[in-house]
């Protein structure tokens, strides 16, 4: 307490011309209304910037909740592109479910091996079962292999194993979509015919013939192409749309007449 009594008379003069600065200060922005609008324009300049880097960081720290959010809500525009048989078709209540979509996040992921595979977040608790097709919003991804309570495991496009049907788009040649195991980007298109005409940078969809994936999905674009003479068919390596090697956010699709069809099908075989 001394101290700040000494610190107050060896500083008296300077702490009384502060004061009266003040005092002078406080007079004028009253006094003048020029004065008063400076001081409030740079209360306002001073308030904003400090909420403005607050939302900055609030909204940094909500990202999370955005992106459930988008997540959402790109879920419901599948939903209606999947299933929708009329180009006016806006309400989901009046679409016949042909397919339902469940988004869920990937939380391991293998590119590197010969038959590689994801870890999704989402299981049979949250009605996802084998067979399911995975996608991205850039295309697709895989198909669900093996399911436990709250997670799935998918089998990578990048799989020796994988053969999903794909086709040229806006055309009805339909191929095979396998892996070399040469390249993390890019897959290969089979069984394609040579009378039929391609191009570099045609784009390569799902095709109409599987019972998992919906027609039309995007799968990558031509990235070229040789011809096997000993089989008269192309050999088409395609660039894929996915970084398979940065995944994240996924949609997982499931074909309600899938059973129907299938059953059918081995009807026909047999």
């Amino acid at each position: 307490m001394q101290q700040i009594i000494n610190f107050i008379i060896r500083y008296r003069s300077f702490l009384l011309y502060v004061f009266f600065m003040l005092i002078s200060i406080a007079f004028t922005i009253q006094t003048h209304s020029f004065h008063q609008s400076n001081f409030f324009n740079s209360s306002s300049w001073i308030t904003g910037t400090i909420y403005s880097a607050s939302n900055s960081v609030t909204s940094y720290f909500d990202l999370e909740d955005e992106n459930r959010l988008l997540l959402e809500e790109n879920k419901q525009l599948r939903y209606l592109l999947f299933n929708s048989q009329e180009k006016n078709a806006v309400q989901l209540d009046s679409i016949k479910q042909s397919y339902t979509i469940t988004s869920g996040q990937i939380i391991k992921n293998s590119y590197a091996l010969h038959r590689n595979y994801l870890t999704i977040n989402k299981g049979e608790n949250d009605s996802v079962f084998p067979d399911m097709g995975v996608i991205s919003s850039k295309g697709i991804i895989g198909i669900v292999e093996n399911t436990s309570n709250n997670f799935a495991r998918v089998q990578s496009i990048l799989n020796a194993n994988s053969s999903i049907n794909a086709k040229l788009k806006n055309t009805n040649i339909i191929g095979s979509l396998k892996w070399n195991e040469e390249s993390y980007n890019v897959v290969q298109l089979i069984d394609i015919q040579r009378h039929v005409q391609l191009n570099v940078g045609d784009t390569i969809v799902t095709g109409s013939q599987s019972s998992i994936f919906p027609e039309n999905i995007p799968i990558g674009t031509i990235n070229k192409f040789s011809l096997d003479t000993a089989k008269s068919f192309w050999r088409i390596d395609v660039a894929l749309f996915n970084d398979m090697t940065n995944l994240k956010n996924v949609y997982i699709i499931d074909n309600k007449n899938k059973a129907e069809i299938l059953k059918l099908e081995e009807d026909s075989n047999d």
